[in-house]
C-alpha cells in the first residue's frame, strides 16, 4: 500500500499558529512562558488517550512474558527518542541486551548528526530487523511524530508480514502510520511554538508515552517491588547506594545488613532483598525466585503458603 499524497501542512505538527507569530520580539522571560503554558497542554493531551495506551501496553507485556522483543523504530527526534528508552531499560530492570532495541533512520551515527533524507527510505529498516531475525513473538513499535514517516511505515509494513506485534505512535490524529498498526496510539500535542518543530511539544509527549510503554511492561513483568527498581544494575557507586537504599526500603532493615546482603547476593538486590526478607540464602533465594517468575510478590505468597 502506498502512503496516501497529503498536505503536510494541514498536520497540526505543522501548523503555523499565529499566537506565537511574535516570539522572535518577546523579552526572554516572557518567551519562556510562553514555552512553559504551551508545553502544559501536554500531559493533558496524553491523558486523553490513555486508553489506546493500556491496550498496547497490555499486549506488547503478553508477547515480552511469552520471549518476545521489543523494536522501537523511527527517525529524527523520533528515532532518538526510542533510542533514550531502550537503552534505558538494561540498567533500570537488567534485562539483557537484545530485548528492547532501538533502531532509527541513519543508523547510530543519526544520533548526533542529521540524516534526515533516511527517513523517506521505506525499506529502510528491513535489514536490521531481518538481522535480528524478527518473528511473531516480537513487536515492533513505529514512532513518527508526523506520523507518515517512509521508514516507520516500512517497519510495520514488515512487522505485519511476520506476524510481529505492531504498535505506532504518532502526534497527529488520524496519522497515515495507524493504518499499518495493530495497536494506533495518538496524540494530539498540538501546533509547536516554533512551527513544525517537533521535538518540542510532539517530543515531549512521545517521551511521556515511552516512558508509561517501558516502565510500565517492565512492572508488569516483575521488574519491580512496589515501586522500587529491584532489578537495577549496580556498576557505580551512585547505583550502589541506591540499591542500598532500595533494599533497606523493602526490608526494614540498616545500612550494614543491605550492605552484607547485598554483597552476599553478587549485587542482585532483588536476590538480597529475598534473602533478607525470608532469611535464605543466596543459592535458596534464586531458586525461589526462579520458581515465582522472579516476582519478590509471588515468593511471599509462596513462602507464606507453605
Amino acid at each position: 500500500m502506498a502512503i496516501a499524497e497529503e498536505n503536510l501542512a494541514r498536520l497540526n505538527t505543522e501548523v503555523i499558529d499565529p499566537r506565537f507569530s511574535n516570539i522572535d520580539d518577546l523579552p526572554i522571560l516572557d518567551l519562556l512562558e510562553v514555552f512553559n503554558e504551551s508545553d502544559k497542554g501536554v500531559a493533558v493531551a496524553v491523558s486523553k488517550i490513555i486508553p489506546s495506551i493500556a491496550r498496547a501496553i497490555s499486549e506488547i507485556t503478553k508477547r515480552m512474558g511469552e520471549g518476545g522483543r521489543l523494536f522501537y523504530v523511527g527517525a529524527g527526534t523520533s528515532g532518538r527518542l526510542g533510542v533514550l528508552d531502550a537503552s534505558e531499560c538494561v540498567p533500570t530492570f537488567s534485562i539483557d541486551q537484545g530485548i528492547v532495541v532501538a533502531l532509527m533512520a541513519g543508523g547510530d551515527a543519526a544520533l548526533r548528526t542529521g540524516f534526515e533524507g533516511e527517513e523517506d527510505i521505506r525499506e529502510g529498516s528491513h535489514a536490521e530487523l531481518k538481522a535480528h531475525n524478527l518473528s511473531s513473538k516480537d513487536i515492533v513499535l513505529g514512532i513518527a511524530a508526523s506520523g507518515r514517516t517512509p521508514y516507520v511505515i516500512g517497519a510495520l509494513e514488515l512487522a505485519s508480514t511476520t506476524g510481529a506485534l505492531s504498535v505506532s505512535l504518532s502526534c497527529n490524529t488520524n496519522a497515515e502510520i495507524s493504518k499499518y498498526a495493530d495497536f494506533p496510539i495518538e496524540v494530539d500535542s498540538g501546533p509547536e511554538v516554533l512551527a513544525g518543530s517537533t521535538r518540542l511539544k510532539a517530543g515531549t509527549a512521545q517521551k511521556l508515552i515511552l516512558n508509561m510503554i517501558s516502565t510500565v511492561t517492565m512492572i508488569g513483568l516483575g521488574k519491580t517491588y512496589g515501586n522500587l527498581m529491584v532489578d537495577l544494575q549496580v556498576s557505580n557507586e551512585k547505583l550502589r547506594d541506591r540499591a542500598l537504599r532500595i533494599i533497606q526500603a523493602a526490608t526494614k532493615c540498616d545500612n550494614l545488613s543491605a550492605s552484607k546482603a547485598l554483597d552476599e547476593s553478587g549485587d542482585q538486590v532483588k536476590v538480597a532483598i529475598v534473602m533478607l526478607l525470608l532469611g535464605i540464602t543466596r543459592a535458596e533465594a534464586e531458586k525461589q525466585l526462579v520458581a515465582a517468575d522472579s516476582r519478590i510478590r509471588k515468593v511471599i505468597s509462596n513462602s507464606q503458603n507453605i
